[in-house]
């Protein structure tokens, strides 16, 4: 089974005001994406956080009391929970909504690495389209948006990997496959970071570190998201078939500008899934995870080496090299992707060892560093100077007049998997493959008709009564097309549902 997809939390500023709601602010830019009023909503009984992998359910979240404490804070604004959320399930099958503090894009389902970067690109162009809007009606440009995990205060906001996998991998399998790739995958997937940080202590001007989200993990396996952030996040929210899937949901990863960053990114933790599944995962485990990622993300030189249990001490870049070989040896020839992300993985590496300027445009934080060095140097300033948090924070500045990497790109110095042509398409289509491409096909066609939605439910009001597209086990991509075709050419959702219905009593 492959399949992907991405959550960002955008970073919400307003330079009007001396002091922004943040709560009003992420809700009026979701609003701001459609002119016409919101009448769909998105049906939370489908979601329940408190599930553990580890086979309980919590009581309670540090979440749950902050969710309190904002619905009494709340309690004077004059819209409902469903109007401050402001859900939008898009015609492309993603979700746009305000999570509370912070507009996030959950892209569709994909799965194949173009789309997900396609679709993952759509979402930065919605997030600035409707930013547009919004400042079109406050008048001027006070309004920006950035892609990336810290406001340089303290605070940090996610943007999640997830992946769905047969439950019938058992979760400790993951969890000592996964831990030491996870701290070790940084040093591709870090978007770079000026300085330290933490809740607590705010930040700190400093050297520079691979990773945004480094300082903020705080524990090696946890529920939350939120506070005591771990490493490996248990939640079990398949929105899916429980008994045949779980979803994976990582909350380590950086939001990264560069499309190849995120293309590796993702590809090499499904490779070390597939690896995970084959049981022909590399036997390591850390001996300190949680130290272990702050070390790796504070050393650009990356020679700093990481302690196994067993005594053993490697590098990240020794780490990895060792995960890579390992799918090289056991995955090669599967198929194209994977044997496209094998070779890049390598080379990736290979050059980090030896010449990391090849990878300006690539790698996120080596393409900031490159960045904040020319100008440091121009400027004859340190990594002290609090001047270059501003630059740090640009870089992930969405607006392509003002954001310094999407200024690279319009150069022609970043490396693209997509086209514009393709981004452009992800913006109104799903991938055609996944349930993500049927969603948005009914959002397309039947908009009216939908009461609710969740990832895996569509409920249609229908002239007959309440009726609901299942796609719990809608994964087989010949079936995702026969589906899609059937709302494609109904005349109504009930038609659709009852010719979709009676295929699947034939097939049975």
């Amino acid at each position: 089974m492959r399949l992907f997809g991405i959550e960002t939390e955008y970073g919400i500023t307003r330079d009007d005001v001396p002091e922004m709601d943040p709560v009003v602010e992420s809700m009026e830019l979701v609003r701001a994406h459609l002119a016409a009023s919101f009448e769909r909503r998105w049906d939370y009984a489908g979601e329940d956080p408190h599930e553990d992998a580890r086979g309980f359910r919590v009581s309670g979240l540090q979440q749950d009391r902050e969710e309190d404490e904002f619905a009494q804070r709340d309690a004077h604004r004059p819209f409902s929970f469903h109007d401050m959320k402001s859900d939008l399930v898009l015609p492309n099958g993603a979700r746009f909504y305000n999570d509370h503090t912070h507009p996030e894009y959950s892209t569709p389902e994909c799965r194949t690495l173009r789309d997900l970067v396609a679709q993952d690109r759509a979402g930065e162009r919605i997030v600035h389209r409707a930013a547009q809007r919004r400042n079109r009606t406050l008048g001027g440009s006070p309004l920006r948006l950035y892609k990336n995990n810290t406001d340089f205060h303290g605070h940090s906001y996610g943007c999640h990997d997830n992946y769905l996998i047969p439950r019938s991998i058992p979760f400790p399998a993951l969890v000592t496959g996964l831990l030491p790739f996870l701290v070790s995958r940084q040093v591709i997937a870090g978007a770079g970071k000026v300085g330290t940080e933490a809740q607590e202590s705010g930040w700190v001007p400093g050297a520079y570190q691979l990773s945004q989200r480094a300082d903020f993990m705080e524990t090696e396996l946890g529920v939350d998201t939120m506070h005591n952030r771990p490493i490996l996040n248990t939640r079990d929210e398949p929105h899916a078939d429980r008994r045949k899937y779980r979803r994976l949901h990582l909350i380590i990863g950086d939001a990264n500008m560069c499309e190849y960053a995120t293309a590796l990114k993702v590809g090499t933790t499904r490779l070390v899934l597939d690896l995970i599944g084959r049981g022909a995962v590399p036997p390591m485990e850390l001996d300190q995870p949680v130290v272990a990622v702050k070390q790796v993300s504070r050393d650009p030189e990356m020679k700093t080496v990481v302690r196994l249990k067993d005594g053993r001490k490697f590098s990240a870049l020794e780490l990895q090299t060792y995960y890579c070989e390992a799918a090289r040896q056991e995955l090669a020839g599967s198929d194209e992707e994977s044997d496209w992300l094998l070779s890049e993985w390598a080379e990736t590496l290979h050059a980090l060892s030896h010449d990391r300027s090849r990878l300006v445009g690539k790698l996120d934080w080596v393409t900031k560093l490159w960045l904040l060095e020319t100008f440091m140097r121009e400027e004859r300033i340190g990594w002290d100077d609090p001047w270059l948090a501003s630059l740090d924070l640009e870089y992930h500045n969405v607006d392509p007049e003002q954001g310094l990497y999407l200024g690279l790109e319009a150069e022609g110095k970043a490396w693209r998997i997509t086209t514009e042509e393709g981004v452009e398409a992800a913006l109104g289509n799903g991938p055609s493959d996944t349930r993500g491409g049927v969603r948005g096909l009914c959002v397309r066609r039947f908009s009216a008709q939908i009461q609710s939605m969740q990832w895996e439910r569509i409920q249609f009001n229908t002239n007959v009564r309440s009726q609901h597209l299942d796609m719990g086990d809608l994964f087989d991509p010949q079936e995702v097309r026969r589906c899609a075709d059937i709302f494609q050419h109904a005349c109504s959702p009930a038609d659709a549902l009852a010719t979709w219905s009676h295929r699947k009593e034939m097939e049975t």
